[in-house]
């Protein structure tokens, strides 16, 4: 550690933040923002700020590109954390804000950091100073602002999305930082570092830190390995990149890829998601996407949760695997989930009916006199036990045919049965 003029200690800035870009022609990735001919590239060269959201996984520069416009348009750069902030700073810096202006002159770019962890109030309470110009607003988000950043402050702001870094621009910051790591070393390094620049650079401090303490000249694999925890792939819980996720593996298993969706499913389990749930998403794909085509689907799917529940992990996960793939290779059917959505649409559109008078119980004297239950036909008492041209809907209602069986798995025999049995009711009905 470093001492000031006193020779009291002095903090030192992590690698991360001594290696910050002090110009835009410093920013490793993102070239389709900065790069020649590109929005924040010509935002720059015109000296015009404007207000932005800038939208991205950890580690890809937000901060980065706040501070260089802050630089390019002299202006005082002021950073609020919605972790830390509320209402009240808001209302200090813009007054601040106010005053630089008034008294020097001075232009001010409020940061914002994590903006979606302000509520819908706190973010109102930018909307003014936005409007009036006072200050150049830019907010830092990882969740899509379409759901945590409201209407009124979207609006007034330009999205840029930020991508992941790929190998080749962590590669570029290794080489800029000098390290003397191995190309195996290098490539562990990258891959830890999972498109975070700023993980790779505090990942490699550490590296480099313990090399020199351990005596050793160049670090290697084994060394990196060694020194550095497991990585655990970027993943929120709560935010897009789960859901997105989840996504995937559900069209994987509906598009019939079961390597597609085991990956999917491996890699949700490994960033943390709860076992669990992904057992009642499976669970559900089997009901959407198999239904009567293979109604074992459901029964595996239903298995694995209860094995996961009882053996837990890492024996439980081997279940939904299972699951996973069998779903994935099974004849797939969407009749069941097609024909619940027409039923509950027309439900909730059509008028109350009565239930017929045949169709309704009778438990009493008085309402078998009422003619509950009277001219029912009991269908095992039929040939074949079905009451052939029997009508079960209200009074008034047509067969809806919501129920489409595909020519598919055991749906093909369901197919089979339900025409014989129409052509049965259409005999029936001619003989009346």
């Amino acid at each position: 550690m470093s001492t000031d003029l006193f020779g009291k200690p002095q903090a030192q800035a992590p690698l991360a933040e001594l290696m910050r870009p002090q110009t835009l022609d410093d920013v490793v990735g993102q070239k389709h923002l900065v790069g020649p001919g590109k929005p924040l590239r010509l935002a720059f060269e015109s000296r015009r700020p404007h207000s932005m959201i800038l939208w991205g996984p950890p580690g890809t520069g937000k901060t980065t590109i706040a501070r260089l416009m802050a630089k390019a348009f002299d202006a005082e750069f002021v950073a609020l954390s919605a972790v830390f902030s509320g209402v009240k700073d808001i209302r200090d810096a813009m007054q601040a804000a106010e005053a630089r202006l008034a008294g020097a002159g001075r232009h001010t770019i409020l940061f914002v950091d994590e903006v979606h962890r302000f509520n819908k109030s706190q973010q109102d309470a930018f909307l003014p100073y936005v409007e009036r110009g006072l200050v150049t607003f830019i907010g830092a988000t990882t969740e899509n602002p379409s759901f945590e950043v409201n209407s009124a402050l979207l609006s007034r702001a330009t999205v840029y999305v930020l991508e992941p870094l790929g190998p080749e621009d962590l590669h570029a910051l290794l080489e800029r930082a000098r390290a003397p790591l191995d190309a195996e070393a290098r490539a562990r390094l990258v891959g830890f570092a999972d498109g975070d620049a700023r993980r790779l650079l505090n990942a490699l401090e550490i590296l480099v830190t313990a090399a020199s303490a351990a005596g050793v000249a160049t670090v290697d694999a084994d060394f990196a390995e060694r020194t550095l925890a497991r990585s655990l792939r970027r993943f929120d819980k709560g935010g897009e990149q789960f859901y997105d996720q989840i996504s995937a593996l559900h069209k994987s298993v509906r598009g019939s890829s079961p390597d597609a969706a085991l990956y999917w499913l491996v890699r949700m389990l490994d960033g943390g998601a709860d076992p669990l749930y992904l057992g009642r998403r499976i669970v559900r794909m089997a009901v959407e996407d198999i239904g009567l085509a293979d109604p074992r689907a459901l029964r595996i799917a239903l298995d694995a949760c209860e094995t996961y529940e009882r053996l837990g992990s890492p024996e439980g996960e081997l279940a939904l695997a299972e699951a996973v793939i069998y779903l994935a290779v099974a004849a797939k059917s969407n009749a069941t989930y097609e024909a619940y959505n027409a039923a509950r649409a027309f439900v909730a559109s059509d008028p109350t009916r009565p239930v017929p008078f045949h169709l309704r119980n009778a438990p009493t004297r008085l309402m078998k006199d009422l003619g509950y239950g009277k001219d029912y036909r009991y269908a095992h008492d039929e040939a074949d036990a079905y009451a052939a041209g029997e009508d079960y809907f209200p009074e008034g209602m047509q067969a809806p045919g919501w129920y489409q069986p595909t020519d598919r798995g055991l749906e093909a025999k369901i197919r089979e049965k339900l025409e014989a049995l129409r052509s049965l009711d259409e005999k029936a009905r001619k003989k009346k």
